[in-house]
């Protein structure tokens, strides 16, 4: 049995993967790959998506739930071009990689951006207060969680102002409030399926309102709510897969059961390496992700030890960022305690080694 930690694209349950491959032979006669996106089969799978997501999320009405391309990296210029408004201004928390790939983002498109918090000043290496939110902007934008350096937001920034929010990598991983959102996005290949969709939750009061003289007809959130998601080609398959997910979260008791799953793996793990003494983490407790849990070695001479000791295990994906260094599991919704429980164990083993 292999244990994958990989960072993303990443473990999904195994009856999602069996009814997808099925799906790829046979779907009501065809191929899901073949089939036509106007087909009714089809059109049931968009809708079926959209209401689990309304479903597992709780989405209050006046919102729209749309399936676009492009990743999250387009999101950051799609978030950025339709929540622009009068003051052509906006603040963001710069909390890593992508946080700083949407400041980018949203500065190319002629968004004067207000950094207002940033934990750059110790490689991202925690969550920076937002005692000073600018008040002055459109919006205020943020990443909920980070998967290079192991950090997430456990209380989201308290502002009157529309709040975006990148939530990638830890989206259907717990309970959200979407109604303190004017726009949600992620890239699928977390916790809601394979890569290829991109999953928007837009306030319908947000859309069409943007003062951006550039904003072409596929960046323009209003014109895929418009028609369903379904403005041009979307991602069959990813859609697809997707669904099958999202009915295997909310059998499985939805995000209010993930999030107890994922806080007992987490605390597994976070144990061991607080135990220890052969790790440390890299994150202040307080910050620490449930989703990404970054770790080094307290001696680098025990790497090649522990190296042998993971990938002997069957154990995939533990190296850490080139960014960061060490080690980073990432513990998804479908990854198991099991799994936790034989990377712990290879952590213990190292330690009893050298005694």
């Amino acid at each position: 049995m292999k244990h994958n930690f990989g960072a993303g694209p990443c473990i999904l349950p195994q009856v999602v993967f069996k009814e997808a491959a099925e799906a790829i032979v046979d779907f009501n006669g065809l191929s899901i790959l073949e089939i036509s996106h106007r087909s009714p089969d089809f059109v049931a799978v968009m809708e079926e998506a959209q209401d689990l997501v309304k479903k597992a999320l709780n989405v209050p009405k006046g919102y729209s739930v749309l399936f676009l391309q492009g990743g999250a990296s387009l999101g950051f210029t799609i978030a950025a071009l339709n929540m622009m408004r009068e003051t052509k201004k906006a603040g963001y928390m710069n909390t890593g990689t992508w946080a700083k790939g949407a400041i980018g983002e949203a500065k190319a498109v002629g968004i004067d951006v207000n950094v207002f918090a940033s934990s750059e000043d110790n490689n991202f290496g925690y969550i920076p207060k937002s005692d000073a939110i600018p008040t002055d902007v459109d919006y205020i934008h943020c990443t909920s969680n980070n998967t290079i350096f192991g950090t997430q937001f456990h209380a989201i920034p308290e502002t009157s102002l529309p709040l975006v929010c990148d939530m990638s990598s830890d989206i259907f991983s717990k309970p959200v409030d979407v109604s303190k959102y004017d726009l949600i996005y992620a890239g699928a290949q977390k916790n809601l399926g394979p890569a290829g969709t991109t999953l928007y939750i837009v306030k319908d009061s947000a859309l069409g309102k943007s003062t951006s003289e550039f904003m072409p007809k596929y960046l323009n959130l209003k014109s895929h709510a418009d028609k369903g998601s379904m403005l041009n080609t979307p991602p069959v398959f990813s859609i697809y897969a997707a669904m099958l997910n999202l009915r295997d979260l909310i059998a499985n008791g939805g995000v209010e059961a993930a999030a107890f799953r994922n806080k007992a793996k987490a605390d597994a793990l976070y144990a061991e390496i607080d135990s220890n003494p052969s790790f440390k983490g890299t994150v202040p407790v307080e910050d620490r992700s449930i989703m990404n849990i970054t770790f080094l070695l307290s001696d680098e001479t025990d790497k090649d030890a522990f190296d042998k000791l993971w990938n002997d295990a069957e154990i995939i994906g533990l190296k850490g960022h080139r960014s960061v260094g060490g080690y980073r599991a990432s513990m998804y919704n479908a990854l198991t305690l099991e799994s936790v429980h034989a990377l712990t164990s290879v952590m213990s083993e190292l330690t009893r080694s050298k005694a």
